[in-house]
């Protein structure tokens, strides 16, 4: 017998555990079914699908190249591992892989998501020096940013940097040497890139001889509230690695597959990093895939006689797996097929002129953007740059507000997020953007003189 929607409700409410959610206070929104864009609920309303289903969906839900992809894929082989063994859809995905990012990004790493990627890469920074040609077994330590987002393993939150997700774990945590936010605002516009620089520099100078590898996502700092980098500054991250012999890991998990404009962010200022890691948009959204994508020096520390051990002891069940695999090249082929990355700017261009509308609102503090990726931040005080309290949580007001019209997204604090798929359409751009402008409206202006 079919659940009514109460009782799904009801059993969501108590049996599902929901991520970074308070279940106290949760209220079920349970999507039945998805088209294009569009999230269709259980009651059959219709949302646009304002942040891809948490920054991970690419071609629109439904896709007909990636369904049939994973239907054909479902006729041979749901599941083989990817230990000791191999299918020849993964292998066909690693191929497709090589080929398409930057420099000598030749060998990849199969995981489930984003988190188990970094957490394979830092592992593989912390073994190359072991058994590199040049071995310095005394670099064991990490630089990371404040307020970065990398997943929630031990590993990835302790070279993370968010406090209010991760300080009940401090204990668990190992200590890296933490930079401030690289925010292009700080401490001006002109000198950001220099100022961030030379703090990257010092602590490099200091502490080379002991550090693995640079943390980084490139470009925007996602769960820190979409903080946009300094033009010029990954590629300064990059050319400061080199000078002092540490690695760069480049967090793609979320800037990655066409996001920013390219097909990964590095590629914005010709950045080929050690290694870079991809999850959310590789399936397009689909099935659970990640990778770490690893250069050829840091693949042959890792060859050698059986007996040297030098292999990487580190597996994930399903990494590689053929369906997710299947779904990934599907993604691929979409991208070539419709051209995405040529349909983008008129987009990006969309976006950007109703943010810079959106810029001079009284309790806007900031509107940000990076290709399709942008962030409108609310304030109390405009001039003053004074917040709203937080436990009026205005961000999430805002978000509520939108639901009520047809749009879902997830707010960052009082950050509100937009980043739709890109296959969305002009039409629903307009429709986007204006409800979450008359939202702010609501929330900031006349819910707050009613109240």
């Amino acid at each position: 017998m079919t659940p009514t929607t109460q009782q799904l409700n009801d059993w969501d409410k108590h049996y599902v555990w929901h991520a970074f959610t308070q279940m106290a206070c949760y209220e079920p929104l349970i999507i039945e079914s998805a088209q294009g864009c569009e999230l269709i609920d259980t009651s059959g309303r219709r949302l646009i699908d304002g942040v891809s289903s948490m920054w991970c969906n690419v071609h629109g839900h439904q896709h007909p190249t990636i369904d049939a992809a994973i239907k054909e894929q479902l006729g041979k082989v749901a599941h083989v591992t990817n230990l000791g063994c191999s299918n020849s859809t993964t292998i066909q995905l690693a191929k497709r892989l090589a080929d398409l990012t930057p420099g000598d990004l030749d060998h990849t790493f199969f995981c489930s998501d984003g988190a188990s990627a970094l957490e394979v890469a830092i592992k593989l920074a912390f073994q190359y020096w072991h058994q590199c040609e040049n071995p310095q077994p005394q670099k064991t330590s990490y630089i990371g940013f404040e307020d970065a987002y990398h997943g929630d393993t031990i590993g990835t939150i302790s070279v993370g940097g968010v406090d209010r997700f991760n300080a009940v774990f401090k204990p668990l945590m190992f200590p890296v040497h933490r930079l401030p936010i690289p925010d292009r605002r700080t401490p001006t516009k002109d000198t950001s890139c220099q100022h961030h620089l030379q703090i990257l520099e010092k602590t490099l100078a200091k502490h080379h001889e002991s550090i693995a590898a640079v943390v980084i996502e490139p470009l925007i700092l996602g769960a820190a509230g979409m903080i946009m980098q300094p033009e010029g500054y990954l590629r300064g991250v990059r050319e400061l690695t080199r000078k002092y012999g540490v690695l760069m890991i480049a967090d793609e998990v979320a800037v990655g597959m066409g996001r920013t404009g390219t097909m990964f962010g590095c590629q914005q200022e010709d950045v080929v990093p050690d290694i870079l890691c991809l999850g959310k948009g590789l399936s397009g959204g689909y099935l659970p895939m990640s990778a770490a994508i690893a250069t050829t020096e840091i693949w042959n520390a890792y060859l050698g006689d059986y007996a040297e051990a030098k292999q990487l002891c580190h597996g994930h069940t399903f990494g590689g797996n053929p369906l997710s695999a299947a779904a990934a090249i599907g993604t691929l082929d979409v991208f070539e097929q419709e051209d995405t990355l040529a349909q983008l700017p008129a987009k990006i261009e969309r976006i950007a002129q109703y943010l810079s509308r959106l810029s001079e609102h009284p309790h806007v503090g900031d509107v940000r953007q990076y290709g399709m990726i942008a962030a409108v931040e609310l304030v109390k005080d405009r001039e003053t740059g004074e917040h709203f309290p937080w436990p009026q949580r205005h961000g999430n007001q805002v978000c509520q507000f939108a639901l009520e019209h047809g749009l879902w997204i997830r707010p960052l604090g009082d950050v509100i997020v937009i980043m739709p798929p890109l296959a969305v359409s002009p039409e629903q751009i307009d429709t986007m953007c204006e409800v979450i402008a008359q939202a702010i409206d609501y929330v900031t202006l006349h819910k707050a003189t009613l109240s």
